[in-house]
């Protein structure tokens, strides 16, 4: 049985989430990023889980998880994200405070709570977020999105993910009414700064700035 401190366990989903969306591998950079810590820090540890044979790491390569990493960090983010949907659907959290909380639970090893918790929760398929849920064998569901800046004037979409799920950012998704499942269409597209023009349901019309566009996923009605 792996052995693994919390700090290792996060490093391995560190780069499991980097290397999610089709990335190849994760460079020392990307992970120290996403860890907020030093370069040289995040070496130290990859050398640590390389040894462990849970990680490949070679100098200015990148690093890609070994099969047993994967295994590991695929359970971390299957854990993690069915917390999520639980402190969403069951404790009436708002999808910008369960991250945190996530983090703290997701470390706790049963796998008989895990598998209850998924039965319970009616095997969900993507937590508050919109990000897949891995099953027990660590198949996740897939489904065609598209972000918002991709669109094109008139075209309807569907809310379907975050690409960033800071609580700042959900905060003001929030605020201009987008959640998941928010129907809109694209009204216009200014070039002079990659903003956009959308109308809402209720025909709300508002303006996003590109960064908003860039961390939205959408799925195009038919």
């Amino acid at each position: 049985m792996d052995v693994l401190t919390q700090a290792e366990e996060n490093y391995l989903k560190a780069v499991f989430k980097i290397t999610e969306n089709d990335d190849k591998s994760a460079s020392t950079n990307a992970i120290a990023a996403m860890m907020s810590t030093s370069a040289a820090s995040v070496t130290d540890m990859l050398k640590r889980l390389s040894a462990k044979g849970l990680l490949h790491y070679e100098k200015h390569r990148g690093v890609i998880l070994s099969e047993r990493g994967s295994e590991l960090a695929t359970n971390l983010v299957r854990k993690h994200r069915l917390w999520e949907v639980f402190l969403v659907k069951m404790l009436h959290f708002s999808w910008d405070k369960v991250h945190d909380i996530a983090e703290q639970l997701e470390h706790v090893q049963s796998d008989e709570l895990v598998e209850r918790l998924d039965v319970y929760l009616e095997r969900p398929q993507f937590d508050p977020h919109g990000d897949p849920i891995p099953d027990a064998s660590g198949k996740m569901a897939m489904r065609k999105q598209v972000l918002l800046s991709s669109l094109d004037p008139g075209d309807q979409a569907v809310v379907v993910g975050v690409q960033e799920s800071t609580a700042t950012f959900l905060q003001y998704l929030d605020k201009m009414q987008l959640s998941l499942g928010t129907n809109l269409r694209v009204l216009e597209r200014f070039d002079y700064d990659g903003s956009m023009k959308i109308a809402l349901n209720d025909g709300t019309e508002i303006t996003l700035s590109h960064k908003v566009c860039e961390n939205l996923f959408l799925q195009k009605s038919k």
